[in-house]
């Protein structure tokens, strides 16, 4: 299963890439002010279709989202972002993603983030590990063995907050790097950074498939309201404020 939603990835990574540093990318604002391409439009419809053609799960999409009433009993289902991070897409800070997590019984077992324009794909199954295919095609398991000291904190590039600035005070947190959309779970999980506050809205698609690869490589993604780990396919697709970390760290 993996490596078709990989070569999904791929496929999905080309299509955007045929748009990226373009001069008119006929941005349109979505009703929440967000911003929208065909990019996105097209990697929607192409992963939508193949995940559709390929496994028998249903698929919520940011570009397609279904109505609780529909999906509450649903056990088992993909959480598709076809491009996380337009703004990061529009601006051509290189760290937009492509992520595909597969959900069953509200957890995240499969995810993948694809980096189109970094030439980097990551991606972790329950059980299996985590891994990194470099830009070379390279392939290697990856896990945060840091030992928790010096602590990194990422910072999002479009979503700063006062909160995370307050979040790296209190805890003494001295190096602050910033990245784009799901590659900071995925850095987490690499070992480069330690932890990642999050205050303002992200939705499940956002996060599931780097959750994923985070559980695999050392990590976890805990609900600052619930103080549990994060879970999935909730009434409101909107996440609670998190903090993802290291496992022998705890800020709950």
């Amino acid at each position: 299963m993996i490596e078709t939603v990989i070569n999904i990835a791929d496929q999905a990574t080309a299509l955007v890439m045929k748009y990226y540093r373009k001069a008119d990318l006929n941005v349109e604002l979505k009703s929440d002010a967000s911003p929208l391409t065909q990019a996105d439009l097209e990697s929607h419809a192409f992963i939508s279709a193949e995940l559709e053609r390929h496994f028998p799960h249903p698929v919520v999409s940011e570009e397609a989202s279904v109505e609780y009433a529909q999906r509450k009993t649903w056990k088992t289902l993909w959480l598709v972002d076809p491009l996380d991070g337009t703004k990061d897409f529009i601006a051509a800070t290189d760290e937009f993603t492509i992520n595909i997590a597969l959900i069953q019984d509200q957890s995240p077992v499969l995810g993948v983030v694809a980096v189109p324009a970094l030439g980097l794909l990551y991606y972790a199954a329950r059980g299996t590990g985590a891994f990194k295919r470099d830009q070379h095609g390279n392939r290697s398991k990856i896990f945060n063995n840091r030992d928790g000291k010096d602590l990194i904190c990422a910072e999002s590039r479009f979503h700063a907050s006062p909160q995370t600035i307050e979040f790296c005070r209190h805890h003494s947190i001295k190096k602050v790097l910033n990245f784009g959309s799901a590659m900071k779970l995925c850095k987490i999980a690499e070992g480069e950074i330690d932890v990642y506050p999050r205050f303002k809205p992200t939705m499940e698609w956002d996060t599931a498939a780097g959750h994923c690869i985070l559980n695999e490589g050392g990590g976890k993604l805990m609900d600052m309201v619930t103080k549990t780990e994060m879970v999935y396919n909730k009434e409101s697709l909107v996440n609670n404020s998190f903090i993802a970390s290291l496992n022998s760290l705890n800020f709950t």
